[in-house]
């Protein structure tokens, strides 16, 4: 279960690999990698909030949405997630919820990142479980591609008089 630097490396790498099918298909590139604690991955998933009309179609949630159901099991506790957009408040809930072991991600997300907005989920007491978390795993090139989307679709926005 004690993946090294490199496993943490290669699994973002896949997670990125994700993040670019949700950039071809006009959704927000962020990809996910849900990862058995022997390192089999159970899951890789993108965003599908624009394709499947779902606020909560996050890469995070469809990955823990599919691990658990390829384990039939919703604790998912000895499970690393990987993912390259630091998580909102939603997905750091769902991460409670299915008991994950730790959580990988990325870029951080200043704007609408749990942890950055002091929505510490993860350590709270108050909950029933708590995970580590690991941050900035490959930051330069998640948030390089997620720059790119955001600056794209900005150029396409008609400008005001």
């Amino acid at each position: 279960m004690n993946f090294t630097i490199s496993d943490h490396l290669w699994f973002m790498s896949i997670a990125l690999e994700q993040a670019e099918m949700a950039y071809k298909n006009q959704e927000v590139p962020v990809g996910s990698v849900l990862v058995s604690p022997g390192g089999e991955i159970l899951s890789k998933q993108n965003n599908l909030k624009e394709t499947h009309h779902n606020p909560i179609a996050h890469a995070e949630l469809l990955a823990l949405t599919e691990g658990a159901k390829k384990l039939q099991n919703w604790r998912l506790s000895d499970c690393v997630l990987y993912v390259t957009l630091e998580p909102c408040p939603m997905c750091l809930s769902g991460m409670v919820q299915g008991r994950i072991h730790q959580c990988v991600f990325g870029a951080y997300d200043l704007k609408g990142g749990a942890l950055s907005l002091g929505y510490k989920l993860n350590q709270d007491k108050r909950l029933n479980h708590r995970f580590s978390i690991i941050g900035g795993v490959k930051h330069f090139e998640c948030s390089k591609l997620l720059s790119q989307f955001f600056r794209e679709k900005r150029s396409n926005y008609p400008r005001g008089k």
